[in-house]
C-alpha cells in the first residue's frame, strides 16, 4: 500500500541504524589525475571493470559469476573478498576462492554454511596480481529462490544474504543472522489498529506468548523499563497472528514523532524476538513497503499512527503528534 499521508520525522526519533551506505564513492573510470589512466604518468593501462552476476539458492547461499577479459590472469590466491562495513575484526573479512568458469568468466561461491555477521558487506575482487582488491560492480541478480523463502520452522539460526546495489553503484550484500526469528507476513490495517500474521523460527510458542510494542524513547528515569504495550499472540503451529490496537501507543505519546519497536515473546519470561521481514529478495524495505498513517483520537489531539520497516527491515510503528507538537 502507498501511504496517503506521511509522518513528520523529528529530532526526537532515534536513529535506527548506522549501517547505511557511508562508503566512499568508487569511480567507474580513473580520473584525470589517476596514475593508471592511459597515457598519464608512464602510460599504465587502467584495470578493466569487474562486474558480478549473483545467483541465490533457497538455502541462503550465493554464487558470484564475474566477467573477466580473456587475458585476465589469476593466481591460486585469487579470491572474492567480502568486508563488513565499519568492521575491523578478524571475522569482518571473508575470502572466497575465485577460479575460472569458462572463457572470460570467474566464479566464487558463498555457501549457506558460511556465517556472515549481521550488517552490510562490500564486495571486492582480489585477482592475486599484487593490486589492491577492487570493488565489484553489480551485474544481473537472480534472486527468484529468495521470494517467499520458507525454511524449516525448527531451524536454530537463520542466515539471510541479499545482494544489492549501493547508492554509489557498487555491489554489496545485506546480511542478517538471527535465531530465533519472527518473520512478518501480511499486515492488515483497520482504522483502530493493525493485524499482523507471521511465522516463528527457532522457538516454540508456549503459555503466555505475546507481542510487545516498546517505545524507543529514553526512559524518564535512569534504569527504568521502557514503556510497553502488550497484546496476546494467537498461535497455530509455527504460524502466529496478533492485533495491535493503535490507542495503546497513542495514549502514551509524549511529543514529536515516536517510533515503537515490535517484539515477540514466545512464552512468559522467554527472551524477546525482534519481528522483521527478511525472507524475500528486497534488501531495503523502508522505501519499498509503505503503509498509511491513520488518524487516531487521543487526549493530546488527533495523532497519526502507522507501521513501517526500519533500515534493518525490522517492523515498527510510528506515532506522530499534531502539527507543531
Amino acid at each position: 500500500m502507498t501511504a496517503p499521508s506521511q509522518l513528520t520525522v523529528t529530532g526526537h526519533e532515534t536513529k535506527e541504524s548506522s549501517a547505511i551506505d557511508q562508503e566512499p564513492r568508487t569511480p567507474a573510470r580513473p580520473g584525470p589525475e589517476d596514475p593508471e589512466r592511459p597515457g598519464e604518468r608512464g602510460g599504465a593501462v587502467a584495470p578493466a571493470e569487474l562486474r558480478a552476476d549473483c545467483i541465490a539458492d533457497s538455502a541462503g547461499g550465493l554464487t558470484f559469476d564475474l566477467n573477466a577479459p580473456q587475458d585476465t590472469r589469476t593466481t591460486w590466491s585469487a579470491a572474492l573478498v567480502l568486508r563488513l562495513r565499519g568492521g575491523d575484526g578478524a571475522d569482518d573479512e571473508v575470502r572466497l576462492p575465485l577460479g575460472p568458469n569458462g572463457a572470460g568468466r570467474l566464479r566464487a561461491v558463498l555457501p549457506s554454511t558460511v556465517s556472515l555477521a549481521e550488517g552490510r558487506w562490500n564486495a571486492y575482487a582480489d585477482l592475486g596480481d599484487g593490486r589492491e582488491p577492487r570493488r565489484l560492480l553489480p551485474g544481473i541478480n537472480d534472486l527468484r529462490s529468495l521470494v517467499d523463502r520458507r525454511p524449516l520452522a525448527g531451524i536454530g539460526r537463520l542466515g539471510v544474504r541479499i545482494p544489492y546495489t549501493t547508492k554509489f553503484g557498487n555491489l554489496a550484500l545485506r546480511s542478517w543472522l538471527r535465531g530465533p526469528h519472527a518473520e512478518a507476513g501480511d499486515i492488515l490495517l483497520a482504522p483502530d489498529g493493525m493485524t499482523v500474521s507471521g511465522r516463528l523460527y527457532g522457538a516454540v510458542p508456549g503459555a503466555g506468548a505475546c507481542v510487545e510494542a516498546r517505545a524507543r524513547r529514553t526512559p524518564a528515569a535512569p534504569g527504568a523499563a521502557p514503556v510497553t504495550v502488550s497484546v496476546p499472540l494467537t498461535v497455530e503451529g509455527a504460524d502466529f497472528t496478533f492485533t495491535l490496537p493503535y490507542d495503546g501507543p497513542a495514549g502514551r505519546w509524549e511529543r514529536g514523532t515516536e517510533p515503537w519497536d515490535l517484539w515477540l515473546l514466545p512464552a512468559e519470561g522467554a527472551r524477546p524476538v525482534r519481528i522483521a521481514r527478511l525472507l524475500d529478495d528486497v534488501a531495503d524495505k523502508k522505501q519499498v513497503f509503505s503503509y498509511p498513517a491513520l488518524p487516531v483520537p487521543a487526549a493530546a489531539g488527533e495523532l497519526r499512527v502507522g507501521p513501517y520497516y526500519t533500515l534493518d527491515n525490522d517492523l515498527a510503528l510510528r506515532v506522530a503528534g499534531p502539527a507543531g507538537s
